[in-house]
């Protein structure tokens, strides 16, 4: 059952079921269906047809490239939800506190927001069933928390301001998952936007975002695409669109069984003029590649940070009979300039999904030098003519090294263990309403607030409450990534993600790089498309 040729013939069986047979008919899926039939008419012990074939399916798929699935009927609907963009539910933001369920917030206009769910609410019951003090998971609360629109879940809450319990009735709504982390004024004239995932309701996200920045007199952006690993590619092209000129192609895809695609800009963008900065790192992948890569080959803008992941596949979903699914590799995508950025996967997939450690152990972190790449990669830019690389991620026109002076043992300790978040969730919701009387805004917050002052010392204490022994040479090193975490967290509890990166982004060296480039004098340097 193990042979690579039966196992791809029980791949073809159940894709010609689907629809597909008048492509794939063969002598071998008669054989496969032949074997099956011997097994179920004479094999010693009863047996499950549909586990050996599911088995089959996957270990076929082992042998095409990495990024080929096989995705089970159970498991489809949650795969698709963070593309999709919605789920339905209650609509909190919450966390496990001391074996409590801590709401971090409620998500804006949805359920829980409208019957007033408020931040730092504890939900003790659901549905008259306790839930404190019980071991609750992350699983238990999706179980309970979780269902279909238009259904109705009872919470009884506990509420600092309250001595009574709070009982409310939520009736359960499509919530939005959202792809855009971030927008807010890095400067008085620089952007940033941060970008997550390339998913249906991106495109309006990010509209929504520069909006507002150019209310606030934006002239320069940067789009942080660092860790995000793609998504839908008309999402990478609609934002391409906001940022090039009319009838740019934007990327082609082209394979043995699919004839070669074009896809172009369509219309006028947002921010097609103005000096752009687009970071990536090793984590930004396949849709964000596809965006930096044309940015990159026209010019357009500056691509600041390390070496993204190297994914220039491209995948198409067919659903099998039982409802299951498999996302199939049918064709490589290709920047404007001509480039495939997909790394090679001839060793397979675990030495393939090794690439990071790879990358790690060569050095290629903390220099670029390491980085070889040979001339045959070699591609130029549509306008000024710079030198860019193809066959294995998109290299930045700026290399960022990581910074790992900052970190120490004690550290690692405290993170791993959870502390940080634990912390300041526990610190806000002793505090939210002096906090929030004391800084209306994000900006008040970050300027006046004193971290080291206000937070450290009684971190130390709560770390050491926590088996985390005291190190003062250590917590010297890494006294300011310590500080300015702890605000970071405390800054979203009171506000929202967009909050926790305005001000952790003080350690973004890629950020900070980026501003710099802006405000010098590189574009006009390197001949970039700025006006």
């Amino acid at each position: 059952m193990k042979r690579i040729q039966l196992l791809l013939i029980a791949l073809l069986i159940l894709i010609s079921t689907s629809g597909f047979s008048q492509y794939i008919q063969s002598e071998g899926s008669k054989k496969f269906d032949a074997l099956l039939q011997l097994i179920n008419y004479a094999y010693v012990d009863s047996t499950d047809e549909s586990k050996i074939v599911e088995k089959a399916i996957i270990a076929s798929l082992k042998e095409l490239d990495p990024h080929s699935v096989y995705i089970p009927k159970e498991e489809l609907k949650k795969m698709n939800e963070p593309l999709v963009g919605n789920f339905e539910g209650i609509g909190i933001q919450y966390n496990i506190l001391h074996d409590t369920l801590l709401v971090v917030s409620p998500i804006s206009g949805g359920p829980s927001e409208k019957v007033g769910l408020m931040a730092g609410d504890k939900i003790i019951e659901v549905d008259g069933e306790s839930i404190a003090g019980i071991g609750i998971q992350n699983s238990d609360v999706q179980s309970k928390l979780r269902g279909k629109k238009g259904t109705k879940v009872n919470l009884s809450i506990k509420r600092r301001s309250s001595k009574e319990i709070l009982n409310f009735t939520i009736t359960r709504d499509k919530i939005p998952i959202f792809s855009v982390d971030a927008s807010y004024m890095a400067d008085d004239e620089i952007g940033y936007i941060k970008v997550n995932r390339f998913a249906r309701n991106t495109i309006e996200e990010f509209k929504d975002g520069l909006s507002k920045l150019q209310k606030q007199n934006m002239k320069h952006l940067i789009i942080d695409l660092t860790g995000n690993g793609g998504g839908y590619l008309q999402t990478a092209i609609q934002l391409a669109d906001e940022v090039l000129d009319d009838k740019k192609l934007v990327v082609y895809t082209e394979g043995i069984k699919s004839p070669k695609q074009e896809y172009y800009t369509t219309s006028k963008g947002g921010f097609e003029q103005g000096k752009l900065v687009v970071l990536i790192d090793e984590g930004s992948a396949s849709a964000s590649e596809i965006l930096s890569g044309a940015i990159q080959d026209y010019d357009r803008g500056l691509v600041i940070g390390r070496r993204s992941f190297g994914k220039g596949l491209v995948q198409k979903p067919f659903t099998l009979p039982d409802g299951s699914a498999i996302r199939l590799t049918v064709s490589r995508y290709h920047t404007p300039s001509g480039r495939c950025i997909q790394r090679p996967y001839d060793d397979g997939k675990e030495e393939y999904y090794k690439e990071y450690l790879r990358r790690l152990n060569n050095g290629e972190f903390i220099s670029a030098d390491s980085i070889d790449l040979p001339d045959s990669l070699q591609y130029k830019t549509l306008n000024s003519k710079r030198t860019v690389y193809g066959g294995g991620g998109i290299m930045p026109d700026v290399f960022v090294p990581v910074d790992t002076t900052l970190y120490s043992d004690y550290f690692g300790k405290v993170n791993r263990k959870g502390l940080f978040n634990e912390f300041a969730l526990t610190y806000t919701n002793i505090n939210r309403e002096e906090l929030l009387a004391k800084y209306k805004t994000v900006k008040d917050f970050n300027t006046l607030f004193d971290a080291e002052q206000e937070l450290l010392n009684d971190f130390i204490a709560f770390a050491e409450d926590n088996d985390v022994e005291k190190k003062e040479e250590q917590i010297e090193t890494s006294k300011k990534v310590l500080v300015i975490r702890l605000k970071a967290l405390v800054a979203r509890n009171l506000w929202d993600t967009s909050a926790y990166f305005q001000i952790a982004n003080e350690l973004n060296d890629s950020y900070l790089k980026a501003i710099k480039e802006i405000n010098s004098n590189t574009f006009k340097k390197e001949k970039l498309v700025y006006k």
